[in-house]
Protein backbone atom coordinates (compact mmCIF):
# COMPACT_ATOMS: atom_id res chain seq x y z
CA UNK A 1 0.00 0.00 0.00
CA UNK A 2 1.53 3.27 -1.15
CA UNK A 3 -0.56 5.35 1.20
CA UNK A 4 -0.14 3.27 4.38
CA UNK A 5 2.54 5.56 5.81
CA UNK A 6 1.06 8.90 4.74
CA UNK A 7 -0.15 11.33 7.40
CA UNK A 8 -3.84 12.27 7.62
CA UNK A 9 -3.25 15.83 6.39
CA UNK A 10 -1.55 14.54 3.24
CA UNK A 11 -4.35 12.05 2.63
CA UNK A 12 -6.90 14.82 3.05
CA UNK A 13 -5.07 16.93 0.48
CA UNK A 14 -4.99 14.00 -1.95
CA UNK A 15 -8.72 13.41 -1.52
CA UNK A 16 -9.48 17.10 -2.08
CA UNK A 17 -7.33 17.14 -5.21
CA UNK A 18 -9.05 14.02 -6.54
CA UNK A 19 -12.47 15.58 -6.00
CA UNK A 20 -11.41 18.65 -7.96
CA UNK A 21 -10.10 16.57 -10.85
CA UNK A 22 -12.57 13.71 -11.07
CA UNK A 23 -16.00 15.02 -10.08
CA UNK A 24 -17.69 17.37 -12.52
CA UNK A 25 -20.00 20.16 -11.36
CA UNK A 26 -23.55 20.17 -12.66
CA UNK A 27 -24.31 22.97 -15.09
CA UNK A 28 -27.22 25.05 -13.83
CA UNK A 29 -28.13 28.73 -13.97
CA UNK A 30 -28.46 30.78 -10.80
CA UNK A 31 -32.25 30.74 -11.22
CA UNK A 32 -32.26 26.96 -11.60
CA UNK A 33 -30.08 26.49 -8.51
CA UNK A 34 -32.33 28.73 -6.43
CA UNK A 35 -35.50 26.98 -7.63
CA UNK A 36 -33.96 23.58 -6.92
CA UNK A 37 -32.94 24.77 -3.46
CA UNK A 38 -36.59 25.56 -2.72
CA UNK A 39 -37.62 22.05 -3.81
CA UNK A 40 -34.73 20.41 -1.96
CA UNK A 41 -35.59 22.13 1.29
CA UNK A 42 -39.29 21.34 0.88
CA UNK A 43 -38.34 17.67 0.71
CA UNK A 44 -35.99 18.01 3.70
CA UNK A 45 -38.71 19.26 6.06
CA UNK A 46 -38.29 23.02 5.72
CA UNK A 47 -41.86 23.52 4.57
CA UNK A 48 -43.83 25.73 6.95
CA UNK A 49 -46.68 26.96 4.80
CA UNK A 50 -45.64 30.26 3.26
CA UNK A 51 -43.12 31.11 5.99
CA UNK A 52 -39.44 31.43 5.15
CA UNK A 53 -37.48 33.09 2.39
CA UNK A 54 -34.69 32.00 0.08
CA UNK A 55 -32.74 34.71 -1.74
CA UNK A 56 -29.56 35.23 -3.71
CA UNK A 57 -27.86 38.24 -5.19
CA UNK A 58 -28.84 39.13 -8.74
CA UNK A 59 -26.55 40.47 -11.44
CA UNK A 60 -27.29 44.15 -10.79
CA UNK A 61 -25.93 45.69 -7.58
CA UNK A 62 -28.33 45.91 -4.61
CA UNK A 63 -30.84 43.50 -6.17
CA UNK A 64 -31.68 39.90 -5.39
CA UNK A 65 -33.76 36.95 -6.53
CA UNK A 66 -36.47 35.58 -4.27
CA UNK A 67 -39.68 33.57 -4.39
CA UNK A 68 -43.13 35.06 -4.88
CA UNK A 69 -45.28 35.52 -1.78
CA UNK A 70 -48.19 33.09 -2.00
CA UNK A 71 -46.19 30.21 -3.46
CA UNK A 72 -44.84 27.36 -1.37
CA UNK A 73 -41.31 26.05 -1.75
CA UNK A 74 -42.71 23.11 -3.75
CA UNK A 75 -44.18 25.52 -6.33
CA UNK A 76 -41.07 27.54 -7.12
CA UNK A 77 -39.58 27.39 -10.60
CA UNK A 78 -36.78 29.29 -12.30
CA UNK A 79 -39.40 31.25 -14.23
CA UNK A 80 -41.56 32.45 -11.33
CA UNK A 81 -38.72 33.85 -9.23
CA UNK A 82 -38.76 37.61 -8.67
CA UNK A 83 -36.02 40.22 -8.81
CA UNK A 84 -36.37 42.96 -6.19
CA UNK A 85 -34.23 45.80 -4.91
CA UNK A 86 -33.25 46.55 -1.31
CA UNK A 87 -36.52 48.42 -0.79
CA UNK A 88 -38.35 45.24 -1.89
CA UNK A 89 -39.58 47.02 -5.01
CA UNK A 90 -40.36 44.59 -7.81
CA UNK A 91 -37.95 44.87 -10.76
CA UNK A 92 -38.81 41.71 -12.69
CA UNK A 93 -41.47 39.04 -12.44
CA UNK A 94 -45.09 39.00 -11.31
CA UNK A 95 -46.44 39.25 -7.78
CA UNK A 96 -44.76 40.50 -4.62
CA UNK A 97 -41.92 39.32 -2.38
CA UNK A 98 -42.39 38.30 1.22
CA UNK A 99 -42.19 41.52 3.28
CA UNK A 100 -40.02 39.62 5.76
CA UNK A 101 -37.29 39.72 3.12
CA UNK A 102 -36.38 43.10 4.61
CA UNK A 103 -33.87 41.57 7.02
CA UNK A 104 -32.13 39.89 4.07
CA UNK A 105 -31.36 43.34 2.70
CA UNK A 106 -29.51 44.24 5.89
CA UNK A 107 -27.39 41.10 5.72
CA UNK A 108 -26.50 41.73 2.08
CA UNK A 109 -25.65 45.33 2.94
CA UNK A 110 -23.44 44.51 5.94
CA UNK A 111 -21.93 41.22 4.70
CA UNK A 112 -20.62 41.65 1.14
CA UNK A 113 -19.24 38.09 1.14
CA UNK A 114 -22.76 36.67 1.42
CA UNK A 115 -24.42 35.80 -1.89
CA UNK A 116 -27.27 33.56 -0.71
CA UNK A 117 -29.53 33.61 2.38
CA UNK A 118 -31.94 30.92 3.54
CA UNK A 119 -34.37 31.54 6.38
CA UNK A 120 -36.84 28.78 7.32
CA UNK A 121 -38.79 27.32 10.24
CA UNK A 122 -38.22 23.55 9.95
CA UNK A 123 -39.83 21.36 12.63
CA UNK A 124 -36.84 20.42 14.76
CA UNK A 125 -35.23 23.85 14.57
CA UNK A 126 -38.56 25.43 15.56
CA UNK A 127 -39.03 22.96 18.43
CA UNK A 128 -35.52 23.51 19.78
CA UNK A 129 -35.95 27.27 19.45
CA UNK A 130 -38.77 27.09 22.01
CA UNK A 131 -36.28 26.04 24.69
CA UNK A 132 -34.17 29.22 24.35
CA UNK A 133 -30.94 27.23 24.15
CA UNK A 134 -28.16 27.61 21.56
CA UNK A 135 -27.57 25.02 18.88
CA UNK A 136 -24.98 22.48 20.07
CA UNK A 137 -22.76 20.78 17.49
CA UNK A 138 -21.46 17.51 18.85
CA UNK A 139 -21.63 15.06 15.94
CA UNK A 140 -19.41 14.66 12.90
CA UNK A 141 -22.10 14.95 10.22
CA UNK A 142 -23.04 18.47 11.35
CA UNK A 143 -19.48 19.70 11.94
CA UNK A 144 -19.84 22.34 9.20
CA UNK A 145 -21.75 24.37 11.79
CA UNK A 146 -19.21 23.92 14.58
CA UNK A 147 -18.25 27.30 16.04
CA UNK A 148 -20.11 28.81 13.07
CA UNK A 149 -23.64 29.45 14.39
CA UNK A 150 -24.68 32.52 16.36
CA UNK A 151 -27.59 32.59 18.80
CA UNK A 152 -30.31 35.23 19.15
CA UNK A 153 -31.93 34.59 22.52
CA UNK A 154 -34.68 37.21 22.38
CA UNK A 155 -37.48 37.10 19.81
CA UNK A 156 -38.04 40.59 18.33
CA UNK A 157 -41.54 39.86 17.00
CA UNK A 158 -42.93 40.04 13.47
CA UNK A 159 -39.93 40.15 11.09
CA UNK A 160 -40.97 42.94 8.72
CA UNK A 161 -39.15 45.90 10.29
CA UNK A 162 -35.61 47.14 9.95
CA UNK A 163 -34.97 46.37 13.62
CA UNK A 164 -34.74 42.63 13.01
CA UNK A 165 -32.46 43.19 10.03
CA UNK A 166 -30.02 45.15 12.19
CA UNK A 167 -30.27 42.58 14.98
CA UNK A 168 -29.71 39.48 12.85
CA UNK A 169 -27.02 41.07 10.68
CA UNK A 170 -25.08 42.06 13.79
CA UNK A 171 -25.63 38.67 15.44
CA UNK A 172 -24.33 36.85 12.36
CA UNK A 173 -20.90 38.41 12.78
CA UNK A 174 -18.27 36.22 11.11
CA UNK A 175 -20.44 33.10 11.28
CA UNK A 176 -22.49 31.58 8.49
CA UNK A 177 -25.59 30.70 10.53
CA UNK A 178 -27.89 32.13 13.19
CA UNK A 179 -30.21 30.16 15.47
CA UNK A 180 -33.22 32.28 16.43
CA UNK A 181 -35.06 31.60 19.70
CA UNK A 182 -38.83 31.16 19.30
CA UNK A 183 -38.40 31.53 15.56
CA UNK A 184 -36.21 29.43 13.26
CA UNK A 185 -32.87 29.47 11.50
CA UNK A 186 -30.92 31.54 9.02
CA UNK A 187 -27.90 30.38 7.03
CA UNK A 188 -25.75 32.22 4.53
CA UNK A 189 -23.35 31.18 1.82
CA UNK A 190 -20.90 32.55 -0.67
CA UNK A 191 -22.75 30.27 -3.07
CA UNK A 192 -26.26 28.86 -3.31
CA UNK A 193 -24.79 25.40 -2.87
CA UNK A 194 -23.13 26.33 0.42
CA UNK A 195 -26.27 27.90 1.86
CA UNK A 196 -28.43 24.95 0.80
CA UNK A 197 -26.12 22.45 2.48
CA UNK A 198 -26.00 24.46 5.70
CA UNK A 199 -29.80 24.71 5.79
CA UNK A 200 -30.07 20.93 5.56
CA UNK A 201 -27.42 20.48 8.23
CA UNK A 202 -28.90 22.93 10.75
CA UNK A 203 -32.23 21.08 10.77
CA UNK A 204 -30.41 17.76 11.18
CA UNK A 205 -28.33 19.25 14.00
CA UNK A 206 -31.45 20.45 15.82
CA UNK A 207 -33.07 17.01 15.45
CA UNK A 208 -29.97 15.28 16.81
CA UNK A 209 -29.76 17.74 19.70
CA UNK A 210 -33.36 17.14 20.73
CA UNK A 211 -32.85 13.37 20.59
CA UNK A 212 -29.60 13.57 22.58
CA UNK A 213 -31.10 15.91 25.20
CA UNK A 214 -33.94 13.45 25.75
CA UNK A 215 -31.47 10.66 26.46
CA UNK A 216 -28.82 12.36 28.57
CA UNK A 217 -26.21 15.11 28.68
CA UNK A 218 -24.55 16.12 25.42
CA UNK A 219 -20.78 15.74 25.49
CA UNK A 220 -18.63 18.31 23.66
CA UNK A 221 -16.38 17.56 20.72
CA UNK A 222 -12.62 18.11 21.07
CA UNK A 223 -12.10 21.60 19.67
CA UNK A 224 -9.16 20.90 17.33
CA UNK A 225 -10.78 17.83 15.79
CA UNK A 226 -14.14 19.56 15.44
CA UNK A 227 -12.54 22.54 13.71
CA UNK A 228 -10.65 20.19 11.41
CA UNK A 229 -13.93 18.49 10.48
CA UNK A 230 -15.63 21.85 9.98
CA UNK A 231 -12.98 22.96 7.51
CA UNK A 232 -12.89 19.59 5.74
CA UNK A 233 -16.62 19.52 4.97
CA UNK A 234 -16.89 23.25 4.18
CA UNK A 235 -14.88 23.39 0.97
CA UNK A 236 -16.51 24.83 -2.13
CA UNK A 237 -16.08 21.56 -4.03
CA UNK A 238 -17.68 19.46 -1.32
CA UNK A 239 -20.61 21.89 -1.20
CA UNK A 240 -21.05 21.50 -4.94
CA UNK A 241 -20.83 17.70 -4.80
CA UNK A 242 -23.43 17.55 -2.03
CA UNK A 243 -25.71 19.99 -3.84
CA UNK A 244 -25.52 17.93 -7.03
CA UNK A 245 -26.81 14.90 -5.13
CA UNK A 246 -29.68 16.84 -3.56
CA UNK A 247 -30.50 18.38 -6.95
CA UNK A 248 -30.77 14.94 -8.54
CA UNK A 249 -33.16 13.92 -5.79
CA UNK A 250 -35.31 17.02 -6.33
CA UNK A 251 -35.41 16.50 -10.09
CA UNK A 252 -36.69 12.95 -9.52
CA UNK A 253 -39.28 14.05 -6.95
CA UNK A 254 -40.66 17.11 -8.74
CA UNK A 255 -41.78 17.76 -12.29
CA UNK A 256 -41.10 21.09 -13.98
CA UNK A 257 -39.06 22.39 -11.04
CA UNK A 258 -36.55 24.25 -13.19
Amino acid sequence: MKTATKAKQELMQIAESNMQERIQDIELTVREKLALTCRILFDKGHDSGLAGQITCRSEQPNTFLTQRLGLGFDEITAENLLIVDHDLELLAGKGMPNPANRFHTWIYKEHPEVNCIIHTHPTHVAALSMLEVPLVISQMDTAALYNDCSFVAEWPGVPVGNEEGVLISKALGNNRAVFLAHHGQLVTGKTIEEACNLAILIERAAKLQLLAMSAGQIKPLPHDLAQEAHDWVSSDKRNKVNFSYYARQALKNHQNCI
